[in-house]
């Protein structure tokens, strides 16, 4: 069907086209036929690339042009949610009825900003749809479209029960919203189509034809028969086929199992890639090389990045900080880097396609068993579904490295079906956390309402109604028994401890040791270490990383430095490399300093620090409500330590705006110690100061007088 053909608006027809689209794919057709522009529900099921962004974008403007409710957006991931959020804002452009306006929130669950009420098109994880709606927001009856990107992740162990939970909240409220899910490839999406309510679209098109394929025993043997030879060489079989690729015009895309591998993965291409690169592109690669060492600070990470990057090759793991990651994405998508290695995280995330993908190995790391096990078909699927530009191939291919076993890899991973998609619902963790917040939602709700909710899951569909409610009993005495809720008669009401953990967004299992751990703890003394440790062995917390062999001794030392300030006895068994790095960080260790001792990089470190100063505030929320004042100034003093990375000395300095951990610390340096010592130095001394100059002077004395007067 053409584009100009579709039941819209005209100033969308011509917003469609200015946007280079004439004609829809079949998935988008199929979309079309099965009612997406009458308001009716639908589930596509189809291959990455397909389209589905399209789809989505059809079910906005038709919506919006209708009606005057609010569309959602639903994200797994925060780097998603920016892409989307950056793809519909062009929307606010077209001129229909109703004024289209975008917005985007993705964090703090504590708090639901009051702006956000006057988007009509919301974009937003998961997690912060599922705080909307404990909060209760009086929008939420507003809602009139949902879309749920990545719908099979409902199955994944972590994420899937908030996404199930949320999906039933909005599949029953009263005015019954139109759903669109959005999925990859899924073997039983005809019950998650009938769980919705959606009329199913299953499709197999792609716009770039994918070819799979295995390497065993020096030959490639693809599903459909035909076979090739590789060059063998001691650069390893992976980055032989990367690199066939790239001689042939192409750009790869190699998924290595673990960081250290990405990393030697992409050292090992370097001098074969730089070989096929023009002095142009090489000219081009060198400013991109300075720019990640001018913008990052120098670890060793970074300075290998730079050094690859320069001659074409690059790789990608979350222990980037997200700078050096932007630039790594950017320039693969522009086709500057030729040869990207990446962890698989990188198929979850951001969409960063590849003539050519090669999955190394298919085994991971599972923690559960402390073992490595095969990856799922499912998982298999979305690392090729990399495979193939649409701009820029005709066709993209997927190679498993094989080990001996390539006829095995053949069968189950290329010709095989991705696993059906099952609820994690009804597990302990799940339903202590979602009853309470049902209970919260829904005070004086009898145990047969709360089981008829869970009977509405997808949970409740794949599991029998005894399993649920034995499940549901052992939750509801876990709750009371730790007094986050009480039963009066048949009626279950949350305490004030229950609706305060609910609305901070934590496992009831950690707000019952946050709480205990602080009711007893002394009124005379710091507690930071313990503090630190308390929240570092929370499940909430992440990245958590073991100690080596060779940080027990550190751990050792650190904890009988601050023996006063634990809140239990620990040895250094009890300890991570995680609290190690956020007390070496709050003392201003810099990032070289954390991944030269402790091996914890740039990126790592930043969301340690975003992940500790939620665990923080929520430990300060409950001082609060077990009236333990006395904790609330070292609480709120360590969050902004956590933030700045910074010791208490420098907290004054860090009130003002432009005024970081670095810059704080040359003002200290130089007696500058207080706010009322910055209020006293003439700008022109200011300016003098190391690297502040006139400008950053006279923007620090303005800021100062915000926070003065």
């Amino acid at each position: 069907m053409k584009i100009e053909k579709l039941d819209l608006p005209k100033s969308a027809i011509e917003f469609l086209k200015s946007e280079g689209l004439t004609k829809l794919y079949p998935p988008q057709n199929d979309a079309i036929k099965a009612g997406l522009l009458k308001g009716k529900s639908v589930l596509v099921s189809a291959p990455t690339a397909s389209g589905k962004t399209l789809i989505a974008t059809l079910a906005i403007i038709s919506y919006l042009s209708k009606n005057k409710g609010k569309v959602i957006y639903l994200s797994p991931l925060r780097a998603l949610a920016a892409e989307k959020f950056l793809e519909f804002k062009k929307l606010e452009k077209i001129s229909i009825g109703n004024k289209i306006k975008v917005g985007i929130s993705t964090g703090d669950y504590e708090n639901i900003e009051k702006k956000l009420e006057k988007n009509n098109v919301l974009i937003l994880t998961n997690e912060k749809m599922d705080s909307i709606i404990r909060h209760e927001a009086e929008w939420i009856d507003e809602i009139g479209l949902v879309i749920s990107d990545e719908i099979h992740l409902i199955g994944d162990d972590s994420r899937g029960p908030t996404l199930e939970m949320i999906l039933t909240h909005l599949k029953e409220l009263e005015h019954k919203p139109q759903i669109l899910g959005l999925s990859a490839t899924i073997t039983n999406s005809h019950e998650i189509a009938n769980w919705l309510g959606c009329k199913l679209v299953d499709s197999k098109w792609r716009p770039v034809p994918l070819f799979e394929g295995v390497y065993d025993g020096g030959l490639v043997t693809m599903s459909d028969g035909t076979t090739f030879e590789v060059a063998n060489t001691i650069r390893g079989i992976p980055i032989d086929l990367g690199v066939q690729c790239v001689q042939e015009g192409g750009q790869s895309l190699i998924f290595a199992e673990t960081r250290i591998r990405s990393k030697s993965l992409a050292i090992k291409a370097v001098e074969v890639i730089e070989q096929l690169l023009e002095k142009k592109e090489l000219d081009e690669l060198e400013k991109i090389s300075k720019k990640i060492l001018t913008n990052n600070e120098q670890t060793d990470l970074v300075k290998t990045l730079a050094i690859l990057v320069k001659k074409g090759v690059a790789f990608h793991h979350a222990g980037l900080n997200q700078t050096c990651r932007q630039i790594i994405e950017t320039e693969f998508r522009k086709g500057t880097i030729k040869l990207l290695s990446s962890t698989p995280t990188l198929a979850a995330g951001v969409n960063l396609p590849a003539r050519r993908v090669v999955i190394s190995n298919i085994n991971r790391y599972n923690a559960k068993v402390g073992a490595n096990r095969p990856i799922s078909v499912l998982e298999y699927k979305q690392l090729c579904g990399r495979a193939g530009r649409p701009q820029y191939d005709k066709f993209g291919e997927s190679i498993v490295v094989g080990n001996g076993n390539g006829e095995e890899i053949l069968e189950h991973y290329i010709k095989g079906e991705p696993e059906p998609i099952e609820s994690k619902i009804t597990e302990d963790k799940s339903l202590r956390t979602h009853i309470l917040s049902l209970i919260v939602t829904h005070p004086g709700i009898k145990k047969e309402e709360i089981l008829n909710f869970f009977l509405q899951t997808l949970g409740g569909l794949q599991s029998s109604k005894p399993t649920i409610k034995f499940g549901i009993d052992i939750a509801l005495r876990f709750l009371s028994s730790e007094f986050l809720i009480i039963k009066k008669g048949e009626r279950y009401a949350a305490t004030e401890f229950g609706k305060k953990t609910s609305m901070l967004y934590i496992d009831p299992l950690t707000a019952t040791h946050f709480r205990d751990s602080i009711e007893n703890v002394s009124k005379k003394r710091k507690h930071t270490f313990g503090f630190l440790h308390v929240i570092t062995n929370s499940e909430e917390f992440f990245p958590k990383f073991s100690l080596r062999n060779k940080d027990f001794e550190t751990a050792s030392i650190m904890i009988e430095n601050h023996t006063s300030e634990l809140l239990e006895p620990i040895s250094e068994y009890d300890c991570s490399r995680s609290l190690l790095a956020l007390q070496s960080w709050i003392t201003e260790s810099s990032e070289t300093t954390l991944s030269d001792n402790l091996g914890i990089e740039s990126g790592d470190m930043h969301r340690m620090v975003e992940n500790a100063n939620w665990l923080i505030y929520c430990l300060r929320e409950i001082a609060k409500h077990v009236e333990r004042a006395d904790l609330l100034e070292e609480l709120e003093n360590l969050r902004r330590r956590i933030v700045y990375g910074i010791r208490e000395e420098l907290l004054e300095l860090v009130k003002v705006k432009g005024i970081g951990r670095k810059r704080a610390r040359t003002l200290f340096k130089h007696h500058i110690r207080t706010l009322d010592d910055l209020t006293k130095i003439p700008v022109n001394k200011l300016a003098e100061i190391d690297k502040i100059g006139l400008t950053l002077a006279d923007n620090i004395k303005s800021e100062l007088k915000k926070v003065r007067y």
